[in-house]
């Protein structure tokens, strides 16, 4: 029995009070509307209209019904409601990870950027981009903001953002007084890295590029945390690589010379699952790290949510 379709009817007959009127409204013919009524009330087991040749008036469980049928409705009208919000994307919760150093401002930022843009709650996990991937593919993270190079093939990608890589150096180091810093110049220093677990690609892309420019590092240190890795370089030894936004105040920062190194950052999200959140979390990600100095890669002309592989083969 479709309980709701009839509940409909009967609200309709109690507001007419006439089965002619009541069809007209719910663009029926009347016997089947009398039909409906009468299987209602063999369903509930009582009486809800008292009708004659002249008149039909509601019994008293009938005047008793009518209320609860209207809350029936109207909780129906909003679930139906909700289920449609969440069906684009307006209503729950995007689940978002980021890089651990994407840096307190621009979580900060982040925030209220996507709050002008969605009604949706945003949770944020700081999360590095191999673990962000493996939680992308089993559908326990929405998009995230990740760190190229990475398999691209089964993901959508918002703007594709650059940052050309410095180096943090001690005070007293000699190439602290230059302007600029060769990768060669940095041969017989050790590097402070990310651990290769959370990015194995990069990884990889960084210490290759260092090769072909000249600066093999004597030893690698993987540093999660980024005041151990300011320690590791204080201590000397060491040189970290840094973007140049807002460097610790203890070493000095200086670029590349040729900036052979840099950050691709974009927000990424498993093809076919893309949602008016998702669109606002991308935007608010380009906003924020623009205003931080990153720039649009080039050849990143489409938005979203045209599949990544289409311009990152």
């Amino acid at each position: 029995m479709d309980l709701l379709r009839h509940l409909r009817y009967f609200l309709v007959v109690a507001e007419e009070l006439h089965f002619g009127r009541a069809a007209t409204r719910l663009r029926m013919s009347q016997p089947p509307l009398s039909q409906s009524i009468q299987r209602l009330e063999r369903e509930l087991g009582v009486r809800l209209f008292d009708r004659d040749a002249r008149r039909v008036a509601l019994t008293d469980a009938g005047r008793q019904l009518l209320p609860e049928a209207r809350d029936v409705l109207a909780g129906e009208d909003r679930l139906r409601a909700l289920a449609d919000r969440f069906r684009r994307g307006e209503a729950g919760a995007l689940r978002a990870g980021v890089p651990p150093d994407l840096g307190g401002r621009a979580v900060a930022a982040l925030l209220p950027a996507f709050r002008v843009r969605s009604p949706v709650a945003l949770k944020l996990r700081e999360i590095g981009t191999a673990e962000q991937l493996r939680a992308l593919a089993d559908r326990t993270l929405d998009v995230g903001v990740l760190r190229l190079p990475f398999d691209v093939s089964w993901l959508s990608l918002g703007e594709v953002l650059t940052s050309p890589l410095g180096v943090l150096l001690r005070p007293d180091h000699p190439l602290a007084a230059a302007p600029d810093v060769r990768l060669a110049d940095l041969n017989g220093l050790g590097l402070v890295l990310f651990p290769r677990a959370t990015a194995p690609a990069l990884h990889d892309e960084v210490l290759t590029t260092c090769a072909r420019h000249g600066y093999t590092p004597t030893e690698v240190h993987q540093a999660g945390n980024a005041e151990f890795a300011l320690g590791l370089v204080l201590a000397g030894g060491a040189v970290a690589l840094h973007d140049g936004v807002s460097p610790p105040a203890d070493v000095v920062w200086r670029p590349l010379r040729g900036t052979p190194l840099l950050w691709r950052t974009a927000p990424a999200w498993p093809r076919g699952r893309h949602t008016p959140a998702v669109t606002a979390f991308a935007d608010a990600v380009a906003e924020v790290l623009v205003a931080q100095g990153m720039r649009p890669a080039e050849g990143t002309l489409p938005r979203y949510p045209r599949p990544a592989a289409e311009y990152l083969s």
